[in-house]
């Protein structure tokens, strides 16, 4: 017991020690909650208090539950079963479907897409691929929240909830879904719950037998379950009070999917006699991280600020938070990527960083300028921007008319001198509506999704149209074609782009929250104060993933050149200085010739504008190439791991006299100077 209690700080002991009757965990960001739930798990254990066997963990993702598994196997509890709720409703519809219901188990549909369009087509809906995608999410929307087909609209105007198909039709389409799958004798992931919890609640035996085998529960992100979810929990305890859960209602950003903090929040009523902890040292994040999260999560209001947890950091201190406003997204995106590739110049791993944005359309202008950059990426929780299927068919249906325009012209073979399109953005427009993309945008959902990938393909041909006045389709289909051959490149570890949902139970050292505009961060279809409260979790969210250095930036308009009317984040209220409008970020700077602002990251490491001239030295950059190559050769490594190309002619520009001076030049850290420092400088005075 000495063992496990080691190293405990005393919130986290106070969880591990308490009874083995209804525990509370309120664990923050960064504060140790699976370590501390593992250790209580094996002190429970360890205790006799329960033996292995008894000892049903669940948790909300199977990466969750491999990491609870590896740990309760080093505290040498190898034997507790730790799994989705899902995967333990599986198992146990598995042991006691021949018994209870008879037969053998339907099979588990993989994808229920092919039954929701069978489903679909009967009710005479659409049947595209954004809408099936729309209606099977209200299918599972419904059971999660137990609404039956019968009672959905009624469940969807009880929540006010946002459809992103008509009500009616939807409600058709479920009842039709369930009624095929059912006559076909197919479960589908929902089913597991529902049908585990009916033969719990039926069939006095089988829950006799199950209660008896497990008596002890564990459950982890507990703001985030379902009613659904609740149902199997009270299924398994049938009235005992043998529970520990774990959550954070300042982390509750899943009710779009039916999970509500509620149960999270009314625990200590169901249970009075409940032991509460509240977990609220940081261990993740440097107290300016943490300091801004505090004051995020202060203004929220509702039901949730009755449990708010306040963090304080044990870590050092560290760089303050950084708030940049840029004229459009092409610049913000630009500027993210300059600063993250001098970081790597600087030896931060790729790896080690990350850009979050609100929707998974805002990637393609960061995976476009991370390209630019030449810095390896990875997209986590949706496609890259060019693999969509949406963005696909779009390239299609430019292609097919580039090539129609260049044969009326009688020039097929030769695109580029295809008739010129004098409207570029309005004909992209008009053939990308068949598609899609209608004039305002739809609710939130697959096809909102669906529009704002194709409004993407629309901002790269105004970017087109700004840049070359004469461009028509076949110049647009060249240009989408080389950003997608080059957004394809293979990267393995790189910098991770991921919406903010998907970058919830991660962290990185360094976090780039992009996008801070009112309308993206809070969503624009978000209008009620609920909704806006759960957007405010979400950003949040977004600033507790950073360990040491976070930034945020916004764009003042979408495209290059455009129309500067968006607003900052209400969100940013009182935490962001009030810049003027269009400012630059000084991380971004301002041209040394001009004093103009940086737009590129090339612009940005050199320290002016691209088309400014040059002041280096011809001689002393021809000395740090050649020392360069020696050096790489010397040491075994590529000549870009000693100092990039930009690199150089930024060194050879500003002529830096000392250590501070190189260590100005983003691209230049710590590392690089202690390793390559003396020689460079020596160089830099011998060519004076």
């Amino acid at each position: 017991m000495t063992d496990l209690l080691a190293g405990l700080d005393d919130g986290q002991r106070g969880a591990v020690l308490a009874p083995s009757g209804p525990v509370c965990v309120l664990a923050g960001a960064g504060t140790g909650k699976t370590r501390t739930i593992t250790h209580r798990i094996a002190r429970l254990i360890s205790t006799g208090a329960h033996p292995v066997s008894e000892v049903l963990a669940v948790t909300f993702t199977t990466r969750a539950a491999g990491e609870m598994r590896l740990r309760l196997r080093a505290l040498g509890v190898p034997g507790v079963q730790a799994r989705t709720f899902h995967s333990a409703a599986l198992k146990q519809l598995r042991y006691f479907w021949p018994r209870s219901v008879g037969g053998s188990l339907w099979p588990v549909l993989e994808n229920k897409m092919r039954l929701v369009a069978m489903a679909s087509r009967r009710v005479g809906a659409g049947t595209d691929t954004a809408t099936l995608r729309d209606l099977a999410g209200e299918i599972e929307w419904a059971k999660a929240t137990l609404a039956a087909p019968d009672t959905y609209q009624q469940a969807v105007a009880a929540t006010l909830r946002d459809t992103p198909v008509a009500v009616e039709t939807a409600a058709k389409v479920f009842a039709v879904y369930e009624s095929i799958k059912s006559e076909s004798e197919q479960l589908d992931f929902d089913d597991l719950l529902l049908h585990a919890c009916a033969i719990l609640e039926t069939d006095e035996s089988v829950a006799r037998e199950f209660r008896a085998r497990y008596r002890c529960f564990v459950v982890d992100e507990y703001q985030d379950v379902t009613p659904l979810q609740q149902r199997m929990l009270d299924a398994w305890l049938g009235g005992r009070d043998q529970l520990t859960v774990v959550g954070d209602a300042n982390q509750t950003i899943y009710s779009f999917a039916g999970a509500s903090p509620k149960y999270l929040l009314g625990f200590d009523r169901k249970y009075p006699e409940a032991t509460v902890v509240r977990l609220e040292r940081d261990y993740r994040s440097t107290p300016q991280v943490v300091t801004l999260a505090n004051r995020i999560i202060a203004g929220a209001t509702g039901s949730a600020a009755r449990l708010r947890l306040k963090l304080t950091a044990v870590l050092p201190d560290g760089p303050e938070a950084t708030f940049n406003e840029f004229p459009d997204e092409p610049a913000e995106a630009a500027a993210v990527a300059g600063q993250i590739a001098a970081r790597i110049d600087g030896g931060s791993p790729a790896s080690s960083m990350a850009v979050l944005f609100r929707i998974n359309a805002q990637s393609e202008a960061y995976e476009q300028a991370l390209t630019a950059a030449k810095v390896p990426y990875v997209v986590r929780g949706g496609q890259r921007f060019f693999a969509r299927a949406e963005v696909r068919q779009a390239m299609v249906t430019l292609r097919g008319a580039a090539q129609q325009a260049g044969a009326a012209n009688g020039q097929a073979d030769d695109p580029d001198a295809a008739a010129v399109d004098p409207e570029l953005v309005t004909t992209v427009r008009r053939l990308l509506a068949p598609i899609g993309l209608s004039d305002d945008p739809p609710p939130a959902g697959a096809l909102r999704d669906r529009w704002d990938s194709l409004l993407g393909v629309v901002s790269i041909a105004e970017e087109l149209a700004d840049a070359e006045a004469t461009a028509g389709l076949p110049q647009l289909v060249g240009e989408l074609e080389q950003r997608a051959e080059a957004q394809h490149a293979p990267s393995i570890d790189g910098v991770t782009l991921a919406s903010l949902h998907a970058a919830k139970g991660l962290e990185w050292d360094s976090v780039f929250l992009v996008g801070l505009t009112d309308g993206t961060l809070p969503i624009q279809h978000a209008d009620t104060p609920e909704q806006v409260e759960e957007e405010r979790r979400l950003f949040y969210v977004g600033v507790t993933r950073a360990r040491t250095r976070l930034a945020m930036s916004w764009a003042l308009s979408r495209t290059e050149g455009g129309r500067r009317s968006r607003r900052r984040s209400r969100f940013l209220t009182g935490l962001a200085p009030d810049l003027p409008v269009g400012s630059r970020t000084r991380a971004a700077g301002r041209c040394r010739i001009c004093g103009g602002p940086l737009a590129t990251p090339a612009a940005i490491k050199i320290g002016r504008c691209e088309n400014c001239p040059s002041t280096a030295d011809p001689e002393l950059v021809e000395a740090l190439r050649d020392w360069r190559r020696q050096r790489s050769s010397d040491d075994s490594v590529p000549a870009y791991v000693v100092f990039s190309d930009a690199t150089l002619f930024a060194i050879a520009e500003r002529r830096p006299t000392d250590a501070d001076a190189l260590l100005a030049i983003p691209g230049i850290g710590r590392s690089k100077l202690d390793h390559y420092g003396t020689d460079v400088l020596e160089l830099v005075t011998r060519t004076r």
